[in-house]
C-alpha cells in the first residue's frame, strides 16, 4: 500500500497548520479542540517550517513549567521534519516512524504539504488490507 491510498481512506479535514509566533498555549488549545496529536508550523500552509506534537508540549512543560505556554511555537517545534511522498510505501513510513519514534508524518509533493498521516492511519490501512486478503483466501478455499 502506498501513502496516496492511505490519504484517500482518511476523512479529509486537511492538515492543521499554525504560523510561527503562535503561542504554545494556543497550539495546545487547537489540538484539544480538534482532537489531534500534532500541528504543522507553516507560514503559508504549504512550506513546512516545523512540527509540534502533544509529546513536545508535555516534555517542554516538564522541563520548564507552564512558562513555556507563552513561548512561540518555534521554540519547541521539531525543525528537522521527516516527511514522505505520496508514492512511498506504508512499510517505509512505518520504518521511519518506528526508527524516529514519532507518530505523525507530513506528506510532501513538489515541496508542498499535501497531507499528514499518523501511525494509526497506516495501521488501519494495513488491517483493512489484511481483512481483504483473508476474505479473498477464504473465498478461494470455499470455491467462490
Amino acid at each position: 500500500m502506498i501513502v496516496q491510498q492511505i490519504l484517500k481512506l482518511k476523512a479529509d479535514d486537511g492538515v492543521v497548520t499554525v504560523p510561527p509566533g503562535t503561542d504554545v498555549s494556543h497550539v495546545a488549545g487547537i489540538m484539544a479542540t480538534r482532537k489531534i496529536g500534532t500541528v504543522v508550523v507553516s507560514q503559508d500552509g504549504k512550506k513546512i517550517m516545523g512540527i509540534v506534537s502533544e509529546r513536545d508540549i508535555v516534555a517542554e512543560v516538564s522541563r520548564n513549567g507552564n512558562v513555556c505556554l507563552i513561548a512561540p511555537v518555534e521554540a519547541i517545534m521539531t525543525a528537522d521534519v521527516k516527511t514522505c511522498a505520496c508514492n512511498d510505501t506504508s512499510e517505509h513510513v512505518l520504518e521511519q516512524m518506528t526508527h524516529g519514534r514519532f507518530r505523525h508524518m507530513p506528506v510532501v509533493e513538489s515541496g508542498h504539504l499535501v497531507g499528514l498521516i499518523s501511525i494509526g492511519d497506516v495501521v488501519k490501512a494495513h488491517l483493512a488490507h489484511l481483512k481483504m486478503e483473508k476474505e479473498a483466501l477464504e473465498g478461494m478455499i470455499k470455491g467462490f
